[in-house]
């Protein structure tokens, strides 16, 4: 099978890559071993201070409406986040602030919302706090196993209730001028987030969880169904096993279920995340890269890799792949001519380019401009 460019890895970076090179009329393939860094996003996107409105376009064109406004967010412990570039569930507020009484409601036996702890939180900012745990009775069936009261599974059955949630909250509303609550909503429908707070005579407050993150998965789906309606093909469950290199340029690429059958493209693409997606691996020498050997920028010694002081910040977290100014990535200090790396596989290597989701936003689209620069006679 033959493309234009072959995208190794299916998280944000890939499918905002995928999305602008199908747009430009590229043909275009995105390999996913699954979940990636998308099913733990918080909503905001790191190191956008600025918004173009290239990316509000493309996020609006499948269906995720982003808001920019420069402030803080929520965080589940009751502290408070820089942020600026946010999906429209996520509220911003000018400062440290949310109101002065606040109910925190949340759902009887759902235990990955710490309904406690963001009270306390929010107590260190003046703010009193009220905890009501709703019983519904379409949750019964999931509250029987720990394993199916996950965000996932109550989202499914809240885009279907809702308005059973907002009128068990109008009945426990006093006087609290906020409402906050887990971000179990619009996974597939995002009105129902508009809707709740339309009816909750209150200010709404939707506060992140333990993963899987609804707005994240939301998010993948709503970003992979644009690609694959511009004629780009995602193969989920499968992996990059190797590659045919031959002087400094990759010709195809060896997958896990193809076998036989080889990707072949003009360009590839590496985004396969860091260590949580085995993106970077490691072994008592060295942290590498397993799909094409690829050089990663890293201290040569083991024990500076890391700090002894568990909460502080650990230094094998900046390590990525080495890159040129154009984001080849580098082997044995050469560039591969037609091999990028973009995403949180770079670590922080390139600052200039961000962190986190500003990270993978801006080193796609510099990769994809790069492709579809016209070649130089």
């Amino acid at each position: 099978m033959k493309f234009n460019t072959v995208i190794i890895g299916g998280g944000l970076a890939s499918l905002v890559a995928g999305i602008t090179l199908e747009k430009a009329g590229k043909s275009t393939a995105i390999i996913s071993t699954g979940q990636n860094a998308l099913h733990f996003f918080s909503g905001s996107f790191e190191s956008m201070e600025e918004a173009p409105q290239r990316v509000t376009d493309l996020f609006a064109e499948a269906g995720i409406q982003l808001h920019y406004n420069p402030g803080v967010r929520l965080m589940p412990m009751g502290t408070f986040r820089k942020s600026t570039l946010s999906l429209e569930d996520i509220s911003i507020f000018p400062e440290p602030a949310i109101g002065h009484k606040a109910l925190i409601v949340s759902f009887a036996g759902y235990h990955d919302f710490f309904c406690q702890f963001l009270a306390e939180g929010l107590q260190k900012h003046g703010v009193q706090c009220s905890i009501k745990l709703l019983n519904l009775p379409e949750l019964e069936a999931l509250e029987q196993s720990p394993s199916e009261m996950r965000s996932v599974q109550i989202a499914r059955t809240m885009d279907r209730i809702w308005e059973n949630v907002v009128r068990e909250i109008r009945i426990l509303l006093r006087d609290e001028d906020t409402v906050i609550l887990p971000q179990v909503f619009g996974l597939k429908d995002t009105s129902v987030l508009s809707r709740i707070r339309q009816g909750v005579p209150a200010q709404v407050v939707f506060t992140g969880t333990l993963p899987p993150s609804v707005p994240g998965i939301r998010t993948q789906m709503l970003l992979k169904r644009r690609y694959e309606l511009l004629g780009g093909i995602y193969l989920m469950g499968d992996e990059a096993t190797g590659a045919h290199v031959h002087e400094g340029k990759i010709h195809s690429i060896v997958t896990h279920n193809l076998g036989n059958h080889f990707l072949e493209a003009e360009n590839f693409i590496l985004a396969t995340g860091a260590y949580f997606s085995k993106g970077l691996r490691s072994n008592p020498f060295e942290i590498c890269e397993p799909v094409f050997g690829l050089d990663v920028e890293q201290a040569a010694e083991r024990s500076d890799w890391y700090n002894p002081e568990f909460m502080r910040e650990q230094p094998y977290m900046k390590y990525g792949v080495a890159t040129d100014a154009t984001l080849h990535a580098l082997k044995g200090g050469e560039p591969l001519r037609n091999l990028y790396a973009i995403g949180s596989i770079l670590g922080e290597t390139r600052p200039e380019l961000g962190t986190g989701g500003g990270l993978a936003i801006r080193s796609a689209l510099a990769v994809a401009d790069q492709i579809l620069k016209p070649t130089e006679e």
